[in-house]
């Protein structure tokens, strides 16, 4: 298993817009349990499946209205990868 943190902006306190909920339901319909927090998203996924899971949050937040988006991906032993 694998960790994917991501940020996405441009932040709207109390209002995400698509660029930000669009990300999540890709992941979503994925079959990933997605962590919507205040300062980001978290999801643990398969690590076969990180570089597709990717590839869908960057397309679906840029595609959406993003201006910045980070992302962080741990391998199960805690490293960054």
């Amino acid at each position: 298993m694998a960790r994917l943190d991501f940020t996405v902006e441009p932040f709207h306190e109390g209002r995400p817009g698509a660029h930000v909920t669009a990300p999540i339901e890709a992941l979503t319909a994925r079959g990933v349990e997605v962590d919507f927090g205040a300062f980001g998203t978290s999801c643990e996924i398969d690590s076969e499946s990180v570089a597709e899971a990717v590839a869908d949050v960057v397309r679906t937040a840029f595609a959406n209205g993003a201006t910045r988006l980070t992302i962080e991906v741990a391998g199960g032993d805690g490293e960054s990868a």
